[in-house]
């Protein structure tokens, strides 16, 4: 079924593209494939189109799509492809065919229109029913900035009305949720050209948010025998010479020069962490040892795949490197998935594994590639997980256990990773003394719990839609008082709550009561407490919960009870 949804939406590309053509002429046709919730197409179109222009192009869309065209397949010389081309005044089309190695190759037409494609596509365009144009962006011709940039016009098609109204919804639904909206209506953290792009700064309430997770974070890695560490952030070059990120990762480094010494901006925390178990003998009786820092990293990423705090170019990462036996391999990578286990659990994250193997770039011997495949299958069969296989995604240094979070929405994001290294520790000659007085080469595992913080946090925002649970949330409670008479009172209560560690706010605007509650459910903050005459004089509280019906007669000890269950319980 998903193969001919992508031969309806690829096939629908074309209708758009054919569409474009008939509306502007002057329009040039780049390449138009099938995505995966949809289709694009790039055109070079000096003026550009904008949001407006969709309408129009559907419309055009139609009026072929009712024509039932038939869409035929043809298959030509490529030097008579290429004159066809050039004869249609399509540069990019021949660019393509100049590329090609094979001497024949397919085009396809509908009506008056010719586009060349490997297809498979439907028979005609009448069996298009149920499309709709989503929106416009730029992109550079082959992902090269140095190339022109393209109009791209995004689209998405189903078999049925239904299925595509479905999917609008859940398009509004993801709109509602984008992090870049909430984050700014939140005041949660903003990003800016005068910074620069991809550089991440954090207001008060996206602070409060970043520092309990790292809170939480430190916990449970003391709680696992971890270690804490922390390294720089340049290191000379030479050192990433030496670990092979320089000859299989510099075009995603930055790198800067002082006293006349090149250096590396890290953009992982590996290097240091082998310094420090260089630092020392070790023996072992020593391992496992298991280091972590939360570790300030910078990786150079183009502009076109910034994106709000899912892809940036400074984040912190949950880093731990761990130093161990190859007997002890198993074992441990089963606790790092325990680990994982627990900490989604706290959030409400399913998720899915996969296994990423040994990439075109990569280094250390192919037996030790396989050896490290082989464990990470094993550790997964014996636990009976079921997992996917993403061939030549693993890293340049070794194979890796993928996680892949489900959020609400049911979107998938990459977070967690274990990696199975017996390079690095080759390259930088560590060792271990074993019982029988022998050096042993030890292994290296690299592995991330929430990955990203700027990104987990991103998600989080969209997975709660905002509404982060009562132990997350910047504030946790607002005071709310209805006339100046209940200020005492709400002050004692604010300052009673202080004491507890509570995080709360104190509204006491002159303004009234439906203004100051309408802020703060914008504000998405889960505990309003209303304070009027009557709660003054019972020295009582009217507890608003978020979602909740309003509960009167609440006394502040045992609204403290009620919170702080919430908060042990992270709820």
């Amino acid at each position: 079924m998903q193969e001919n949804l992508e031969v309806l939406r690829h096939s629908t590309a074309h209708v758009m593209a054919q569409a474009v053509k008939e509306l502007y002429p002057e329009a040039k046709i780049a390449i138009g494939p099938a995505i995966e919730n949809g289709f694009y197409y790039d055109f070079d179109y000096e003026p550009g189109f904008t949001e407006e222009d969709l309408p129009k192009i559907e419309e055009k869309m139609r009026e072929i799509v009712n024509s039932d065209l038939p869409i035929v397949r043809t298959v030509m010389k490529k030097n008579d492809a290429i004159k066809l081309f050039e004869e249609l005044k399509e540069p990019y089309k021949v660019e393509i065919l100049n590329e090609i190695e094979e001497e024949e190759v397919s085009l396809y037409s509908q009506g008056n229109f010719t586009d060349l494609c490997r297809g498979p596509h439907v028979s005609s365009t009448g069996k298009i029913k149920a499309f709709k144009l989503l929106s416009i962006a730029g992109a550079y011709w082959r992902g090269d900035e140095k190339n022109k940039m393209l109009s791209r016009i995004y689209g998405t098609a189903f078999f049925d009305e239904e299925s595509l109204k479905k999917y609008l919804n859940f398009l509004e639904e993801v709109k509602k949720r984008d992090h870049r909206r909430l984050g700014k209506e939140l005041d949660l953290f903003s990003i800016s050209d005068e910074v620069g792009p991809g550089l991440v700064i954090y207001h008060p309430n996206g602070a409060i948010i970043r520092y309990i997770l790292e809170d939480f974070e430190r916990k449970e890695h003391l709680k696992r025998g971890y270690k804490f560490v922390y390294g720089p952030h340049i290191l000379k070059l030479d050192m990433w010479k030496r670990s092979g990120h320089y000859e299989n990762y510099r075009e995603n480094m930055f790198f800067t020069k002082v006293d006349e010494v090149e250096y590396g901006i890290k953009p992982m925390n590996c290097l240091s962490h082998i310094m420090v178990y260089k630092s020392a003998i070790r023996s072992y009786r020593d391992l496992p040892l298991r280091y972590f820092e939360l570790g300030t990293v910078n990786r150079f990423e183009k502009s076109g795949v910034l994106h709000g705090l899912l892809r940036v170019r400074e984040f912190t990462q949950d880093d731990a490197h761990i130093f161990l036996r190859q007997d002890q391999l198993k074992d441990e990578i089963k606790n790092i998935l325990h680990f994982v286990k627990d900490v989604m659990s706290i959030f409400g994250f399913e998720y899915e594994l996969e296994i990423s193997t040994r990439p075109e770039k990569y280094i250390g011997s192919l037996d030790d590639w396989e050896k490290a495949e082989n464990i990470l299958r094993e550790v997964l069969k014996e636990m009976e997980i079921l997992y996917e296989v993403n061939e030549g995604e693993g890293a340049f240094y070794g194979p890796k256990i993928d996680v892949k979070l489900k959020d609400a929405l049911g979107r998938k994001w990459q977070c967690a990773t274990i990696q199975c290294d017996f390079a690095l520790p080759e390259r930088f000659d560590l060792y271990y003394v074993d019982k029988d007085g022998k050096r042993k080469r030890p292994v290296m595992l690299h592995r991330v719990i929430l990955g990203a913080i700027e990104r987990f946090i991103g998600i989080l925002i969209e997975h709660y839609a905002g509404n982060f649970p009562v132990w997350l949330s910047p504030v946790q409670v607002i005071i709310l008082n209805i006339t100046e008479e209940q200020e005492d009172y709400a002050k004692r209560v604010y300052e009673k709550l202080l004491e507890e560690d509570i995080r709360v706010e104190l509204d006491l605007r002159n303004e009234k009561l439906g203004f100051k509650v309408r802020e703060a459910t914008l504000r998405k903050i889960p505990y309003m407490l209303i304070i009027g005459k009557k709660e003054v004089e019972e020295e009582k509280l009217t507890v608003r919960a978020r979602g909740k019906k309003e509960i009167k007669g609440v006394s502040v000890s045992e609204f403290i009870e009620i919170l702080k269950d919430d908060i042990k319980n992270r709820r």
